[in-house]
């Protein structure tokens, strides 16, 4: 006997202008089954996952549930219908707090038909403390950590009970031990039936969690894996349509100890705490740590972004002062923030505008644009990065999460840094994307950059950095040389844990 799925979608087409995001895709999602849906960034899966949540409407395709066909106009017809959508980019109100947002456009109503407040924090608590976050209900969420805050979007699809939950990239921001809880949690709703949609770059996670792998490339269905079937090897084939031999590049240039350095750095998030290092001229330093490590915080106070009024920053032997992000600017240390969206671009200008934004007066002339001298500029750019967009006047807003990333690299490579600092540079990026930005990485540090590289992906953190410094509690725990990089050690300077291969992070 055939059991009828839960969810088809037959031959989806959508198109943007200038983009063909959907071409004939089809998907099918059993009664609680986990579907991965895989591809580079750009090849259509959050697009088709939007279409699914009442985000987008198709152009062309039907969607039957049960069998039966339907239309989804809006997310509420995807409510409707039992389906939940975690986001890659938040959707959170930062000025509510936790149960707010849960409950957020479905408040229950007390006798008086004011919003019931007890009962919405009543109500979220179990889904907070299944998730294992140790947070009040009450606490706003621009108080909360980018992790904390997808825990909490997690918690919501979980409040919706639904049949059919869409995951996009929930794992990008979330430490090793929130990641495993949601794997934990997936085998979970699967055992209850409860089917999940599950976009990952993360293939790890997939080969963990995935009954089946649907893969996309350029809009159309590529093929798809059975669990059984399923290998690192076959899965990448399917999604970039070429062989990649390697995720990494070794170094080449020579470097020069000292070049850069930080001393008695502080932030807001731990104010009795400071950091101070040496990174070399020509290589990459990789910064590790749990969530709340400070990391982000490090790299904000270095950027001017976070007032550190007891830090001191040298390069090339010579003391700088920076107060402010144009003085970083100025002095060639630049930073691509984590979330990049909010901090990283203007989404609603174009690809041309976000490149051209840091640097104006090298594009204008009596207070005048040169729009030609620009364009040019933004066209080397989106060729070298190899920024998938149909021209430089796209906005950014269009274009996928990987690309929306190399357009925050490019806008900074457009001014030759001298420190470049990458606070989670590949969060939500495909395996192809990820090899041209560790490529770049390891290009710009061969030139004579320092790269500090900020980054959650343990494969990442260990494979790409040159060293890597833990922080624990907002300071170095330790620094451990290329030689002793291992996950075991990584994990034990996180936690505290003093190590013998840990080095100083201060030569003397």
């Amino acid at each position: 006997m055939v059991t009828m799925p839960l969810l088809e979608m037959r031959g989806i087409s959508k198109g943007f202008p200038g983009v063909k995001a959907l071409d004939n895709v089809s998907l099918t999602i059993g009664r609680g089954e986990v579907v991965a849906l895989c591809g580079e960034n750009g090849a259509g899966k959050s697009t088709l996952m939007k279409i699914l949540g009442g985000v987008h409407q198709p152009d062309v395709g039907e969607i039957l549930i049960d069998g039966q066909p339907v239309k989804i106009h809006g997310v509420t017809d995807s409510m409707k219908f039992g389906i939940a959508f975690i986001h890659q980019e938040l959707n959170v109100l930062g000025n509510l707090d936790v149960a707010a947002n849960v409950f957020l456009g479905r408040e229950p109503e007390n006798a008086l038909g004011l919003i019931d407040s007890k009962k919405i924090h009543a109500d979220t608590a179990p889904f907070i403390q299944r998730l294992g976050l140790e947070i009040s209900t009450r606490t706003r969420l621009d108080n909360l950590s980018i992790a904390q805050q997808q825990m909490v979007e997690i918690a919501k699809a979980l409040s919706l009970n639904s049949r059919l939950i869409i995951m996009d990239e929930p794992t990008s921001s979330l430490t090793l031990t929130e990641t495993k809880r949601l794997l934990e949690l997936i085998r979970e709703l699967r055992g209850q039936g409860v089917s999940i949609a599950y976009i990952s770059h993360r293939l790890g996670e997939i080969d963990e969690c995935a009954d089946r792998i649907v893969v996309l490339r350029d809009g159309k269905n590529a093929g798809e894996l059975s669990r059984a079937e399923s290998s690192h090897d076959k899965l990448v084939s399917l999604m970039v349509g070429r062989e990649i031999k390697s995720f990494y590049v070794e170094p080449k240039g020579s470097k020069t100890p000292g070049y850069f350095k930080v001393r008695n750095s502080s932030s807001s998030l731990h104010p009795g705490k400071k950091v101070s290092f040496d990174a070399a001229r020509g290589e990459i330093l990789g910064f590790a740590g749990l969530v709340g490590a400070g990391r982000s915080e490090m790299a904000k106070a270095i950027s001017g972004l976070e007032d550190s009024p007891t830090q001191e920053i040298f390069l090339d032997g010579q003391k700088l002062s920076v107060s402010k992000p144009r003085d970083a600017i100025d002095q060639g240390i630049y930073l691509a923030p984590e979330n990049r969206r909010a901090e990283g671009l203007v989404v609603e200008m174009t690809v041309r505008e976000n490149i051209s934004l840091p640097s104006l007066e090298n594009f204008s002339r009596f207070g005048l644009i040169n729009r030609a001298h620009e364009k040019k500029i933004a066209a080397e750019q989106v060729k070298s990065l190899n920024v998938k967009t149909p021209t430089t006047e796209t906005r950014v807003l269009n274009l996928s999460g990987g690309n929306q990333q190399k357009v925050v690299l490019g806008k900074w490579l457009a001014m030759t840094p001298k420190v470049m600092i990458l606070d989670e540079p590949t969060r939500g990026i495909d395996v192809g994307a990820k090899a041209e930005i560790y490529r770049l990485m390891r290009e710009l540090a061969d030139g004579g950059a320092v790269i500090l590289m900020i980054s959650s992906d343990m494969e990442e953190i260990l494979n790409v950095s040159d060293r890597i410094a833990v922080m624990h509690e907002g300071e170095i725990s330790g620094v451990l040389e290329r030689a002793d990089c291992s996950e075991e050690n990584v994990m034990n300077l996180a936690v505290g844990k003093k190590i013998s291969a840990a080095k100083p992070a201060v030569n003397n």
